[in-house]
């Protein structure tokens, strides 16, 4: 049942006011077209009453906002749990990478149907480390084998998004291929990773394909084929499996289960914004280049739209979703409320200057108006703040940096995302801390 949404609009002046462009069939990339919006409001509960205190958002008002992101947007995630949901340890090494990392592998089995998807998970800590580290949980577009050139990785079948075919990758495949990810400086600066490939929980072919391969088939009902119109899309299956990961990690001993920083790109940034609004135990987020459906406005005409997300993309959001198609101001929340579900938690909005299809001065609007929720909790958000030249970052709790370049996790930007790390979660071992004031240099 879809909950009401009987509360008023609260403008906000973000840009200077222009005739609305919104609801077009173009992509538009002119500032000055950009158009003006008003955000629903965010401190304002669904009785009209004032949001004042952390205790009051979170008693009332973020439960009001994760509801109306399953109801119109993502879809609900099961609450039941699978009964057969094991982990297994199939690969240790404690002198992987010349000696600099402790490897394990890890079956994430959903099910013991013999058709049913497997889940791998790889993880590096630092060799020798004295204790538990905190780690990055990192969703990626590729077999393990690309996130470092190792040959103890191990290959296993994946599914192809072109033949839609499962086959298993050659023995010679090139490992390390992946530009995405800097293990080598992760671990020297005290951080464990665990890599997943998205499509172990889902494979993502086009039009939502996919679905009959993956993890949400296994809660249907007896007789149901397809999904109903409220039930969750591919991202939400994604966030699912991103917090199944988390559950091992909160098993393994070499591993800081308190200080678990999700990190993904793109479709894979909103899969973790979604991830952190629905399960609090990840302590910090890291959404790179999320874009529409993620961290940037949908109500500003710029880059990719909400359209775009209602067609072509629907199958990875609820398929209600589609209302809002040509009706982007109907829609109940906007990227701003899907941010402040973060709060009070460290957040950076990772992003890319030649990214325009993603937004990337919508993603700091909407962390803009995302701030007072941090204010509440006593946190730094992006208020009084403006949008930092590019290749510096602002990395209070609401953390915000644009790289120079394309729509990617750059190498670089790990030196800005352990920055960010080490300034909120940082390893037990080490000293805190104390978070920039203001911006980075340039890198």
């Amino acid at each position: 049942m879809t909950r009401p949404c009987c509360f008023a609009l609260v403008a906000v002046t973000l840009l200077p006011s222009a005739a609305a462009h919104a609801q077009q069939d173009h992509t538009n990339y002119d500032e000055a077209k950009a158009g003006g919006y008003t955000l629903p409001p965010l401190l304002i509960a669904a009785d009209g009453t004032a949001v004042k205190t952390a205790a009051r958002w979170k008693a009332r008002r973020r439960p009001e906002i994760l509801a109306l992101y399953q109801d119109h947007v993502h879809g609900h995630t099961p609450a039941a749990k699978l009964p057969d949901l094991s982990f297994t340890v199939v690969e240790e090494d404690a002198h992987a990478l010349g000696g600099t990392a402790h490897r394990k592998q890890v079956e994430v089995r959903f099910s013991k149907k013999a058709d049913a998807p497997v889940m791998h998970l790889l993880l590096y800590t630092p060799a020798g480390a004295k204790g538990p580290v905190p780690v990055f949980l990192a969703l990626h577009f590729n077999g393990n084998w690309a996130i470092a050139d190792d040959p103890g990785v191990r290959l296993y079948p994946m599914w192809d998004r072109k033949t839609k075919q499962r086959t298993s990758p050659p023995a010679d495949v090139k490992r390390g291929t992946s530009k995405e990810w800097d293990v080598p400086l992760v671990l020297s600066r005290g951080y464990g990773i665990a890599a997943i490939h998205y499509g172990d929980i889902e494979p993502d072919f086009d039009g939502g394909a996919g679905l009959p391969y993956g993890v949400r088939p296994l809660f249907w009902k007896p007789g149901q084929k397809e999904r109903a119109p409220d039930d969750w899309g591919a991202i939400g299956a994604w966030a699912w499996g991103l917090s199944r990961g988390l559950d091992y990690l909160l098993t393994d001993h070499d591993v800081d289960g308190k200080r678990v920083i999700a990190v993904g790109q793109s479709r894979l940034g909103k899969t973790v914004l979604w991830a952190g609004a629905q399960d609090q135990r990840l302590a910090a987020v890291v959404a790179s280049c999320s874009g529409e459906g993620g961290a940037a406005l949908s109500r500003r005409d710029y880059g990719e739209n909400l359209d775009n997300m209602t067609s072509r993309y629907l199958y990875q959001f609820s398929d209600g979703f589609k209302r809002y198609n040509k009706h982007w101001n109907d829609l109940p929340v906007d990227g701003h409320m899907l941010v402040a579900l973060m709060a009070p938690r460290p957040l950076l909005l990772n992003t890319g200057s030649e990214d325009k299809w993603s937004d990337p001065r919508g993603e700091f609007l909407a962390a803009q108006a995302a701030s007072p929720v941090w204010t509440l909790f006593g946190k730094k958000g992006l208020d009084g703040e403006q949008q930092p030249p590019l290749d510096h970052a602002i990395l209070n709790d609401l953390a915000f940096h644009e790289h120079t370049g394309r729509h990617a996790i750059l190498a670089t930007d790990w030196k800005v995302i352990l920055d960010f790390a080490e300034g909120h979660l940082p390893p037990a071992s080490a000293p805190a801390k104390k978070p920039p004031a203001n911006r980075l240099g340039a890198r």
